[in-house]
């Protein structure tokens, strides 16, 4: 009864008192062909032991970044986590906030807000930063609308390698829109945003001069995405845009096994009115000390709903907390010498792959991430090392994989990947691989 409380007894007085017979005669409106015809395949009702068992035993199936050689990345980088982060942000007036913006009774939240709003202003050289976003894709999905509104225009351009599944979310929010287009070409006069991701999908780092000068003849808005923020410690913020998005997962927020994540988004003075999400303001309270408050909220719940400018209902502000502790630990060298590590660590395996015959590295740069072409599939190849406790990345078409480096991955990590490689690589070809 711990946790089905109600007894029978209750439940025919329920129906009862809704004038029904039994619980299906709630479902009759449900079409018969939608409906279930029998329980699904899972186990009745157990006690709390054999639930903590079963659970675990389905626990152990995981394979988590720290238990081996790791080199998955793709917008999700497996980084350390100072265990002051974790400390802080499980304090009760953190963890268990709820629309915490009432300016009297929570300037502390409102405070790490402002300080959030202000690191992501000034890693992306922008002059405004919201209180952030789901995560990059529903970032970059709403930077596509904002374009939309500012210029009147419909059609949303992409250059070069876009994160596949940002791509998915910018569709999915359009499909109520009527005579929008997705394409992957330079912007034209109908061109409400050219979108373009630095380091690509692929790791290559973008030369945005060009294409800033092709959105400034067509008169679209020019929408960098990051979605390894990490990149913005060796990299020049890129002030070229209008609007800068992306994913700020790689500091202070755990992989979590694909999300929750963390979003960021920022942008120009003139565009603050467009902005998605919320913004904190710095002002006085009647005594002229320095406090905070909820400046801009563009969503239908706190205003008119023809004048909203996006339905996204909240912020991750837990997450942005930690992203805010752990910028504050590093601070400015610090967050530089941890870029710095990163790339280090990636042109190590680089150079380690790159002695390994049969395999190609086709990026001319990287950051921390790059594509290595195989001479056998990279998907089988992938399934076959994970089964050897290896992570080797993310299959490509065909031969190619992306492999990510940052700082937890180690020199023996880097050897035994490619040792292993190396006897794939020798029979490749050959014969089957075993």
């Amino acid at each position: 009864m711990r946790y089905l409380p109600l007894t029978p007894k209750d439940r025919t007085d329920m129906l009862k008192a809704a004038g029904v017979k039994s619980v299906d005669e709630f479902y009759t409106m449900v079409p018969a062909a939608a409906k279930l015809p029998k329980l699904i395949d899972l186990p009745l009702h157990q006690g709390e032991i054999e639930v903590e068992r079963a659970l675990t035993r389905m626990a152990a199936k995981n394979h988590p970044a720290g238990s081996g050689p790791f080199f998955l990345g793709a917008g999700c980088y497996n980084h350390h986590i100072p265990a002051t982060v974790d400390h802080l942000i499980q304090r009760s007036e953190f963890l268990t906030s709820y629309t915490p913006y009432q300016p009297e009774i929570s300037q502390g939240t409102l405070t790490a807000i402002f300080e959030f709003q202000t690191m992501i202003a000034n890693l992306t050289g922008m002059d405004i930063a919201n209180a952030s976003m789901y995560d990059g894709a529903t970032a970059t999905a709403e930077a596509a609308l904002m374009a939309r509104r500012i210029t009147g225009r419909a059609n949303i351009h992409i250059h070069g390698q876009l994160h596949p599944q940002y791509r998915e979310v910018i569709e999915t929010y359009i499909q109520s829109y009527e005579g929008v287009a997705v394409k992957n070409s330079a912007p034209d006069e109908n061109a409400a945003c050219f979108i373009v991701q630095t380091p690509d999908f692929y790791g290559e780092p973008q030369k945005l001069d060009a294409l800033r000068k092709q959105c400034t003849d067509s008169g679209a808005l020019l929408i960098i995405v990051i979605n390894e923020i990490l990149s913005l410690g060796l990299l020049p913020p890129p002030v070229e845009a209008d609007i800068v998005c992306g994913e700020a997962q790689s500091i202070g927020v755990p992989m979590s096994f694909g999300g929750p994540h963390l979003g960021f988004f920022a942008c120009k003075q003139d565009y603050l009115r467009q902005m998605p999400g919320r913004l904190c303001g710095e002002t006085v309270d009647k005594d002229g000390r320095r406090s905070f408050v909820l400046t801009l909220s563009t969503r239908e719940q706190h205003i008119r709903r023809e004048k909203a400018t996006s339905n996204i209902c909240t912020n991750q502000g837990l997450f942005a907390l930690a992203f805010t502790i752990h910028m504050s630990l590093l601070g400015e060298i610090g967050f530089k010498k941890l870029a710095r590590l990163n790339h280090e660590k990636a042109c190590a395996l680089a150079d380690r792959l790159a002695k390994v015959k049969k395999i190609k590295l086709p990026n001319k740069t990287f950051f921390n991430e790059f594509v290595v072409e195989l001479p056998m599939n990279a998907a089988e190849t992938v399934k076959k090392l994970t089964a050897q406790g290896i992570i080797a990345g993310l299959p490509l078409e065909g031969g190619k994989l992306l492999v990510a480096a940052t700082e937890m991955t180690t020199e023996s990590d880097i050897n035994t990947l490619a040792e292993v490689l190396e006897n794939m690589c020798a029979v490749a070809g050959v014969k089957e691989v075993a």
